[in-house]
């Protein structure tokens, strides 16, 4: 399961959606999380999910590698569901069973929302996917540059979050390694109750740490054997270009946002 984990991971290819700038990528994101609440009913909702499709077709990820990685999410986006499935007290009542009351609203709602939910995983999943953390970091920093005259430390917060989303993957295939060590000695981390269980992964625990934080002093001694003193006065090797298509992909999330706005209920 740790193999198919796609937070973090870059898949490289040659599709439009890779040849976006970071930057508008990174707008495009933020813009969708916003359009993504405009949707309230069926039809928002089937124009909303043919959208999502049809960039997850330009950017040549296929969709069962996607599935496959959310499955570590799954549970949560169940367990939103339920939430309003058991919380949620609108409309006629389809089942009736002593305190347990499930409302027809709330079944709607809590599907509505869960796929709300799932198609922000998606399209957000498609900016690590398609775009290197070194890229992601020069995007952000851009974004933010203004920032810097109020002395907010723009290019470290970057450079922290880019770190981040790189060892995201590192750890998880450690965690991985220490896991079949371990179940090579004869450990069980899918029987038993969930005291054994929640038992059997606390000695996961020290191991990653370790591991951790040796690769985090590593990186920390690698940077200062390069120069590395921060931001001010680094020139990029890759410099960023705005380029027509970046436009046209703001301006089709614009229409995106129109369209569900004159659909709404």
């Amino acid at each position: 399961m740790m193999e198919k984990i796609i937070l973090g991971r870059y898949l490289p290819s040659d599709s439009l959606v890779h040849r976006l700038d970071p930057r508008a990528k990174l707008l495009f994101i933020f813009g969708f999380v916003f359009v993504v609440f405009l949707a309230n009913n069926a039809v928002t909702y089937a124009f909303l999910g043919g959208f999502t499709l049809f960039v997850i077709f330009l950017s040549n990820v296929k969709i069962r590698f996607l599935i496959a990685g959310l499955k570590p999410v799954i549970l949560l986006i169940l367990f939103t569901f339920l939430l309003h499935v058991f919380f949620t007290k609108e409309g006629d009542i389809l089942v009736q069973a002593g305190f347990l009351s499930i409302y027809k609203g709330g079944v709607i709602k809590g599907a509505l929302i869960s796929l709300r939910f799932l198609l922000l995983i998606l399209v957000t999943s498609l900016l690590t996917l398609t775009t290197p953390p070194i890229s992601v970091t020069d995007g952000i920093e851009s974004l933010f540059g203004p920032l810097k005259r109020i002395k907010v430390p723009v290019h470290e917060l970057a450079l922290m979050m880019s770190i981040s989303l790189r060892f995201i993957p590192t750890l998880l295939d450690e965690t991985d390694k220490i896991m079949k060590a371990q179940m090579a000695r004869g450990a069980d981390f899918t029987s038993g109750s969930i005291n054994s269980r929640i038992k059997a992964v606390i000695p996961l625990l020290i191991p990653l740490f370790v591991s951790a934080f040796k690769r985090a002093e590593e990186l920390a001694v690698a940077m200062e054997a390069r120069g590395y003193r921060g931001g001010e006065g680094r020139t990029k090797y890759r410099v960023l270009a705005w380029h027509a298509r970046d436009t046209i992909a703001l301006l089709v999330l614009f229409v995106l946002a129109a369209a569900l706005y004159g659909l709404r209920s």
